[in-house]
């Protein structure tokens, strides 16, 4: 993610975000241009896509898939996670992007692992509706799962090959084998 230093208000990203052949990430005023997906990234991204829209169909949850922005509203922040999962009604009065997520996906990437495990979760966590963050390696098979507990912190957990684990916010148990279906890593990622 390259910065570009030109301010901008909220309303001047989302215009000229319509328009821009690139995704950009907004956080308080300076754009972030986002590189773009492997193939494994992109596989990874619709085998959860659509685990859970086929689970969700019917419930008033709704799934977004990388083109959707999630806006953190309070630190004037817009991202595009890999995957979205929102509950809430009020997401339906967007049209390009959602503020109640309740579970919220990032396939990790050598450039911005750092910054998704970092600074992007610090800002996820304040959104209040958010119970579920999930990082998922696109160079091998693991997941960090962060779940929000009763007394509003964090919880960590990790799965492998073989594992399953359990969204509590959309009530889905699901095998890490799903989540890696069809995925081939080289020799040099074993």
């Amino acid at each position: 993610m390259l910065a570009k230093e030109l301010y901008l208000t909220s309303e001047e990203y989302l215009i000229r975000e319509e328009n821009s052949p690139n995704k950009n990430e907004y956080r308080n005023g300076v754009i972030y241009t986002m590189a773009g997906a492997s193939n494994n990234h992109v596989l990874i991204g619709i085998n959860l896509s659509t685990i859970f829209r086929v689970h969700t169909r019917g419930s008033g949850c709704l799934v977004y898939a990388s083109d959707t922005k999630v806006n953190i509203e309070s630190i004037n922040t817009y991202y595009y996670p890999d995957v979205i999962v929102s509950c809430d009604v009020r997401d339906r009065n967007f049209p390009n992007f959602v503020r109640y997520p309740c579970l919220i996906v990032e396939i990790l990437s050598p450039s911005t692992e750092a910054f998704d495990r970092g600074d992007k979760f610090a800002d996820y966590r304040s959104l209040p509706s958010l119970q579920e963050y999930i990082l998922v390696s696109q160079n091998h098979i693991r997941i960090d799962y962060y779940r929000r507990n009763t007394d509003n912190n964090w919880s960590l957990s990790s799965y492998q090959k073989d594992q399953e684990l359990e969204l509590i916010s959309i009530n889905l148990k699901l095998s890490v084998n799903q989540i890696y279906e069809d995925v081939t890593f080289s020799a040099i990622n074993n």
